[in-house]
């Protein structure tokens, strides 16, 4: 009987070494795979934040570059036509997507104001403080 309960244990005892080891290396896997999508997304948005800026000296981008001015969000340009020929004819608000990529709920609030005409000029003038 001794013998048995002995036996025993150190079934139960390899059992439990086996199950940690087998969690290890599960946990191991899992953690490198979400590092490397974490890697990957993040190369992708900074490859996107790049390719933002770069947009402008495309062939297809279909303004003068220097016309247009990086935002970055919740628009990535803003496009003054004909600025750089001292005749601006309007004023576009550009946002650049690449592949399927969807509009994000602020994008589509933002397009929906200006697409409404809601769109207005203010000024804020300062003044010095006397001291």
């Amino acid at each position: 009987m001794d013998r048995a309960l002995g036996g025993l244990l150190v079934g139960i005892v390899i059992g439990i070494v086996m199950a940690w080891l087998y969690f290890v290396v599960w946990r191991l896997r899992y953690s490198a795979a979400i590092r490397e999508n974490a890697v990957q997304r993040s190369l992708a948005v900074t490859a996107g934040k790049v390719h933002e800026q770069l947009v402008p000296y495309l062939p297809e981008f279909g303004f003068n570059p220097k016309d247009a001015r990086f935002l970055g969000s919740p628009v990535d340009l803003i496009v003054f036509d004909g600025l750089a020929a001292g005749d601006v004819r309007r004023v576009v608000f550009l946002e650049v997507k690449t592949g399927g990529a969807a509009l994000s709920p602020r994008e589509r609030q933002v397009r929906a104001v200006i697409e409404a005409r809601e769109v207005a000029w203010a000024e804020l003038r300062l003044t010095r403080a006397q001291g």
